[in-house]
């Protein structure tokens, strides 16, 4: 049976497979079939959502998907471009049966995605998204076809911004402050300008002219660059650069400096613990955080908990440990007392809140972490084998591992959403590391690429 999900839930390029317009049609109706068979409310059409960044293939995924759905004689409305976190949080807090987010997050324009919340604001479970894909794999039933009308549009972004507020409970104690943020051409164009003002915020805005082609083009989190030289150019006390669909936040100092999801964990779980709001005295991250990371929290008496890449992992590992913080290098972060899923709006207003209860600028908090070297190489694969089956990678990899034994960390995987292999190495010597990872990637490259 051929996996759709990934990761990160479905990806690809838009209008091929499995972004194909039949194809997105025929899951938008097994979803439904599958959630038919775990309901307990027999006799009631389900109830979905849709939110969706500002890709242009968007609109065309919306109403491909409202094309299956209905068929399974569900109801469906759009909230249009909102973040990811805000279908989440409305899914569960207007009663949706499931929450539908189209989005490629950090991706180029020409992907797109599907992933689906609960109706707890929860990303699916890998049992739900298996049984969707058995579903699939049925080629006896097919959608109807039809025309493709727009979805009824359900005005939403009040009731997430009016949520995510409270997660700086005074913010006069920061009124007035100087903030530019970068929303990425993307799904934090529609709200985030307007929150921090709401609040009170001095904010310069960039990156908020999507044209459906535009997302994260030299923008965002993940090219935080222009960001930071108007934050240092411009005088401003701090910058938070958003991703495409709003899950993740990269955040720049006063002096144009990027602080990365560690250094916020760090700065936001000692803030916690001292106030009695760390539960379990722990917090979860991948294994691509920084060794730095574990080392500064354990000197504060506080467990890092490791779990694979992915935030659906790290809120997994949340809640079956019940724990407040979680998060990704990144800038996936997860409040728990917020939503179960990484939100870089409210990322933002607890590093302002930490400011702001600390007296301390982020610049002082984000020093605290002082983070290992670290070597992260991306090398394209054309097949994903075992390594172990391949000698002269696997022989490298051991090697590599017991030199680095007790002072530092190799780690090789696969992305789950590209045709990548990732090589990350950390230790004390950044040229050593350097040559090692080149080696690996190297040896990849010639077996694999």
């Amino acid at each position: 049976m051929k996996r759709l999900f990934g990761t990160d839930g479905v990806r690809g390029k838009a209008g091929v497979y499995p972004l194909d317009h039949e194809t997105v049609a025929r899951l938008g109706a097994a979803l439904v079939r599958a959630m038919r068979g775990e309901s307990t409310m027999e006799g009631r059409a389900l109830r979905f959502i849709i939110g969706r960044d500002t890709r242009e293939s968007g609109d065309w995924i919306e109403r491909e998907i409202a094309r299956g759905v209905h068929a399974e004689g569900a109801t469906i409305s759009t909230a249009g471009v909102i973040p990811t976190p805000a279908t989440a949080y409305i899914t569960r807090a207007l009663g949706f049966d499931a929450g539908l987010v189209i989005s490629a997050s950090h991706n180029p324009f020409e992907d797109n995605g599907i992933k689906v919340f609960s109706g707890r604001g929860e990303k699916f479970t890998e049992t739900l998204e298996r049984h969707v894909e058995s579903i699939m794999a049925d080629t006896s039933w097919s959608v109807p076809g039809g025309g493709l009308p727009p979805v009824d549009r359900t005005e939403v972004a009040s009731a997430y911004i009016g949520h995510t507020k409270r997660a700086l409970p005074d913010p006069r104690r920061v009124a007035g402050l100087k903030l530019a943020i970068d929303t990425a051409n993307g799904a934090t164009t529609t709200v985030a300008p307007r929150l921090f003002r709401e609040l009170g915020f001095d904010v310069t805005v960039m990156g908020d002219r999507p044209d459906g082609r535009n997302i994260n083009l030299d923008a965002g989190s993940t090219h935080p660059e222009r960001l930071a030289a108007l934050v240092r150019d411009g005088g401003h006390r701090m910058g938070v650069a958003f991703d495409g669909d709003g899950d993740r936040a990269i955040f720049v100092d006063h002096e144009g400096r990027i602080v990365d999801g560690d250094a916020v964990m760090l700065m936001c779980a000692r803030h916690m613990e001292a106030q009695g709001r760390l539960n379990g005295d722990a917090i979860v991250a991948t294994v691509m955080s920084n060794i730095g990371l574990e080392i500064a929290l354990r000197e504060s008496g506080i467990e890092l908990v490791r779990c694979p890449v992915g935030d659906k992992y790290v809120m997994e590992e949340m809640v079956k440990r019940g724990l407040s913080l979680g998060g990704e290098q990144s800038g996936h972060v997860i409040f728990s007392e917020h939503l179960f899923t990484g939100d870089g709006i409210a990322t933002a207003l607890n590093v302002l809140r930490t400011m702001a209860e600390t007296g301390r600028e982020l610049a002082d908090l984000a020093s605290e972490l002082v983070a290992y070297p670290q070597v992260l190489l991306n090398v394209r694969v054309k097949e994903k084998k075992e390594l172990a089956s391949v000698p002269a990678i696997a022989d490298a990899m051991d090697r590599i591992e017991r030199r680095l034994a007790g002072q530092g960390r190799l780690l090789v995987r696969y992305s789950g959403t590209e045709p990548l292999l990732r090589v990350m190495i950390e230790g004390k010597d950044q040229g050593e590391i350097q040559r090692w990872a080149r080696e690996i990637a190297d040896r990849v490259k010639e077996h694999l690429g």
